[in-house]
């Protein structure tokens, strides 16, 4: 049934059905209801209906009179568009102009946009100090508000803008719990470096400073990295955890291509922000929601692309995460399984020396897909958030730079880029990104250095107290113990920067920033705040790690390790009031995403 801007309203089976309008005409055809030229329309169910319809809402139409609204808009569908714009975070201070792009594109398709905020941690800011404890807990925080604001607003569909680490599995956890249809588009990767005439990142910019501590480099030399390793907004330029997320949101479906890697400074981010904003009232129109795309499938894709990329071993926090809110079980063992069988092709900072803009250049996200089909390692008939299944996404994305992107046939290694490692020191699981840990380092067995926190192992790293063939380990830094799972990028690039990476391994219970390199195991589950086997460790023991085999071990006899558990006190508490205390009380363990219960 067609009708024109007259018939804004029509009854099917006694259901009102809303419609919205193209500008523009159907030349030669006429409304059969009032003999006017057509325009094109488009058919909405609106969830917004329960705050515009009726004699009963007039007292909320009068408040969207309020906001300045018009009769014609607030009869067309509202969309919310999340923000996370903020001037204290570099990947997030250029938000606005996406945000204003995105409410051009849901404006030319007919919807009205509504946008409203969200907030962000700058995890390289926070890091080493008390602010490193309120970064992943702001993850929960962000999908909270979402879910608060979208729910109490009867929004019709949503534009997601997030970038930084938290903000984007916060909001596609927010995502499956709202179900409304969604779009995502992030801020976009900043642009690398420029030192001596090698690209280099904020993770360069780490290990400078345990270099200079180690008197490796001058005062000078470090000035230097300190103002040129960021040149621009966006999220930092490797494959750090922001990155990774924003990738793996391209490739579960739920962002259009070029979400992850296309640079923020350039204009096509513009234009992606533009056509996320159309393309959301289309998966309106269809009805396509997030859980119809957050599939058990869809999750196995992006591991599957996860270990193709060699994202971050903050990945294995948030999918399982964001898979719980959408009903699918995700388990730590499911990463192994994948491993195994996908080829690692991609070597982006700080597992190698390219970077954000060069995958984009080198055909991004999807030429990676592409690739892994070709070995038959993706469904390729998940229906995603283009409107289009995942095979006719990347139909045609081949690899423009095989330096950047190597072939299935050609990979960096035959498995993927982050292993799964257990063991009596980790019965429930840890996490290591393989991709950046040195051949060397792949089987180490060393004695254990002791430390209760990360302040005290990066003393002992800067004073030159760590010797080469030991195992750092750093504890009571887990989702509890923390509270909050801080992560360690100051100790591993102190380590990397003072030359020990390839003879030192660190563990904890915390976590590392997607920008650590070397073998650096995290996530050790159980964490010492619950009387985990990481809390039994004593100075100069024996810790045994073999990368490959996937397992961690502490070379105690078992009845050695009962006698230490039976002595083992719990700890009180390091925070006892306000968000923190209260997440240390309800936080689950790394190996089930930190959720909250």
């Amino acid at each position: 049934m067609i009708l024109n801007s007259r018939c804004a309203k029509i009854k099917i089976n006694d259901t009102e059905i809303f419609t919205v309008f193209y500008y523009g005409t159907i030349e030669g055809l006429v409304c059969e209801f009032c003999s006017d030229l057509i325009i094109m329309e488009r058919v909405f169910t609106m969830k917004s209906s329960v705050i515009k319809d009726g004699v009963s809402t007039a007292p909320q139409r009068s408040l969207l009179n309020a906001l300045g609204l018009t009769e014609e808009e607030i009869k067309r569908p509202f969309i919310g568009i999340v923000s996370s714009k903020n001037d204290i975070v570099p990947g997030h201070m250029n938000i606005d102009k996406i945000v204003d792009a995105v409410k051009q594109g849901v404006a030319l398709a007919g919807g009205v946009p509504i946008v409203f905020p969200a907030i962000a941690v700058c995890d390289g800011i926070a890091m080493g100090h008390e602010g490193m404890k309120y970064s992943l807990v702001t993850r929960e925080l962000i999908a909270d508000s979402t879910e608060a604001m979208a729910k109490a607003h009867a929004f019709d569909a949503l534009v997601m803008v997030p970038n930084c680490d938290k903000n984007v599995p916060g909001m596609l956890m927010a995502a499956a719990r709202i179900n409304v249809p969604t779009v995502f588009v992030s801020g976009g990767p900043m642009l690398a470096g420029h030192v001596k005439g090698k690209k280099t990142s904020l993770s360069s910019m780490f290990e400078a400073v345990g270099a200079y501590t180690a008197n490796k480099i001058t005062a000078e030399e470090l000035a230097e990295f300190e103002n040129k390793a960021c040149p621009s907004c966006g999220s930092c330029s490797g494959m750090y955890t922001a990155n990774s997320m924003n990738c793996l949101t391209e490739a579960i479906g739920m962002g259009l291509q070029g979400n992850g890697t296309i640079p923020a400074v350039y204009s096509e981010r513009i234009k992606l922000a533009k056509h996320a904003g159309m393309k959301v009232m289309e998966l309106l129109e269809k009805d396509i929601r997030p859980r119809d795309i957050l599939t058990e499938k869809a999750f196995m894709n992006a591991l599957t692309v996860d270990m193709a990329l060699g994202c971050s071993t903050n990945t294995m926090l948030h999918l399982p995460a964001i898979a719980k809110e959408a009903g699918v079980k995700l388990n730590l063992d499911i990463a192994n399984e994948i491993s195994k069988k996908t080829p690692n092709l991609c070597h982006l900072a700080p597992a190698g020396h390219t970077y954000m803009e060069d995958l984009n250049e080198a055909g991004g996200v999807y030429a990676v897909m592409n690739e892994l089909t070709k070995v038959g390692l993706l469904d390729t008939d998940l229906i995603t958030a283009t409107g289009k299944t995942v095979g006719e996404n990347i139909k045609g994305c081949e690899i423009k730079d095989t330096d950047i992107i190597r072939p299935v046939t050609n990979p960096y290694s035959k498995t993927g880029g982050i292993a799964v490692l257990k063991g009596n020191l980790a019965p429930d699981g840890s996490v290591v990104k393989r991709s950046a840990v040195a051949e060397e380092m792949m089987h180490h067995k060393g004695a254990a250095r002791v430390f209760d926190c990360e302040e005290d192992a990066l003393s002992a790293i800067y004073d030159g107290k760590i010797n080469p063939g030991e195992v750092v380990v750093i504890r009571y830094e887990g989702p509890k113990g923390g509270p909050g799972m801080r992560e360690m990028l100051n100790p591993t690039s102190a380590i990397m920067g003072s030359g020990l990476g390839n003879c030192v391994a660190l563990i904890t219970d915390g976590r590392f920033s997607g920008a650590t390199r070397g073998a650096a195991i995290g996530h050790v589950s159980p964490e010492a705040a619950v009387g985990g086997p990481i809390a039994l460790v004593k100075e100069g023991d024996m810790i045994e790690i073999d990368i490959p085999a996937n397992t961690i071990n502490l070379l105690v006899s078992d009845e050695e390790l009962a006698k230490r558990k039976a002595e083992w006190k719990p700890r009180q508490p390091k925070i006892t009031t306000g968000y923190l205390a209260r997440y240390a009380k309800l936080v689950t363990s790394g190996a089930q995403g930190a959720v909250l219960e």
